[in-house]
């Protein structure tokens, strides 16, 4: 083969463009495929380095493969520009929190009381005089108003002691990683929607040129070499024109910016509302507190607050408590009554999600936030999709396009009517 004698039928060339445009499409399409999907390894884990997504044989989308580090990012990028946790935390009034829990703790005190009673002095607290009981109650009553007010108080001044953010967040998405891929791709939805259909714009045009190429030189290697690069530049152009140029360009009279920058407002709702919902509301901050890593301290403040809010509850037990049951015996049920106190108390925390929600208006504070960053600083947000082994997403579009371009080559190329049968030797 070489220059062309014009042996080929017309519809050869005329579908060149076509089959081009195909193959940017679907390099592309497979690009996004194989960042967020499979969820999990998919093949024979023969080999396999850490937090790579390939395998020996095998893959695993690059989102959820390194889901901790995605989120990490993320966390980061809400810790030092969108959110002060200390700031935020301080948005609760101690006051409205025990409004809103009160009548929980109440209940739980007359529970708590009734079951220590029975316990340590059956026959004492049968008998015990109503007006006792009803003094108890309305001690309990102000004892409760200043125990959870002094208790949020202190959460507030040492939230860094109890609360670990950043494990909160990297674990929702390690431990749930569809997760971590919905936060990309609803932030980037209209991005991907580009990305796979400007995949068979772009590959159309290299088609283009590549039809003119092929109609006056016919050389074997034209076609497989155009595949390679059709592959190759619809993945590198589509990620290039979504975060570049960074900043607006004026050219005439229009304004030329990156796809994803152009759209900050909108991704800002996007991802303060993915965020809030899924990961960063109240019960799930209040599970980080009871159970994650610093705990123990939470509880530790918690039972040092119960422990006075006992001496001023029962106080009023003392003089019949004492006679029934000796100083140290009852010294040992007001240990017991704090120890339930601490237990029970993150029982009916869920009384104050609604009032966390609406006090820490977290979804507000990042979407304002996040809509007054740098162009730079809010590319963070969805660049690191791509980042990781971008470089192997678009080798694996070059690939494809190149064994798209040999299969054309002996399929529809394999011969025209046309071309002269080479003499017989």
């Amino acid at each position: 083969m070489g220059f062309n004698d014009n042996c080929y039928e017309w519809w050869q060339f005329f579908i060149i463009p076509w089959i081009a445009g195909f193959v940017g499409w679907g390099t592309n399409v497979l690009a996004l495929e194989m960042t967020f999907k499979p969820i999990e390894f998919f093949g024979v884990e023969i080999f396999r380095i850490k937090e790579q997504p390939w395998g020996f044989f095998g893959w695993q989308g690059i989102i959820p493969t390194k889901a901790e580090k995605m989120a990490s990012i993320c966390f980061e990028l809400m810790t030092t520009r969108l959110l002060n946790i200390r700031e935020i935390f301080n948005r609760l009034e101690p006051e409205k929190f025990s409004e809103v829990m009160e009548d929980g703790v109440l209940l739980l005190m007359d529970e708590i009381l009734d079951e220590v009673g029975m316990e340590y002095m059956p026959d004492v607290w049968k008998k015990l005089p109503q007006d006792v009981r009803d003094e108890m109650v309305v001690v309990a009553h102000q004892a409760s108003d200043e125990f959870l007010t002094a208790f949020m108080t202190d959460m507030q001044k040492h939230v860094d002691d109890i609360l670990d953010m950043k494990q909160m967040t990297v674990n929702a998405c390690v431990q749930n990683k569809p997760l971590i891929n919905k936060i990309f791709q609803e932030c980037g939805d209209k991005e991907f929607r580009f990305i796979r259909r400007s995949g068979f714009y772009f590959g159309f045009l290299f088609g283009c040129v590549q039809m003119v190429i092929w109609f006056f030189y016919t050389g074997s290697w034209i076609l497989p070499l155009a595949g390679f690069l059709v592959g190759w530049a619809t993945n590198w152009l589509a990620l290039k024109v979504i975060f570049r140029p960074l900043n607006p360009v004026k050219i005439g009279c229009f304004s030329i910016q990156g796809l994803f920058l152009v759209r900050q407002k909108e991704v800002s709702e996007t991802f303060a509302r993915v965020n809030c919902v899924e990961i960063l509301h109240s019960e799930a901050v209040w599970q980080a507190i009871l159970t994650g890593p610093l705990h123990k301290n939470f509880f530790a403040m918690l039972r040092a607050h119960s422990i006075v809010f006992t001496e001023k509850m029962i106080g009023g037990l003392k003089p019949f408590a004492v006679a029934a049951l000796g100083g140290a015996r009852f010294a040992e049920m007001k240990e017991d009554v704090a120890t339930k106190i601490s237990e029970k108390l993150p029982t009916i925390i869920d009384q104050s999600y609604v009032y966390m929600t609406e006090a820490l208006d977290m979804e507000n504070t990042i979407r304002e936030k996040m809509k007054g960053l740098s162009p730079a600083e809010f590319e963070g947000v969805l660049h690191p999709a791509f980042e990781e082994d971008e470089i192997t997403l678009i080798m694996v579009g070059a690939v494809l396009g190149l064994l798209v371009g040999i299969i054309q080559l002996f399929t529809v190329f394999a011969g025209g009517s046309n071309c002269p049968v080479p003499p017989d030797q």
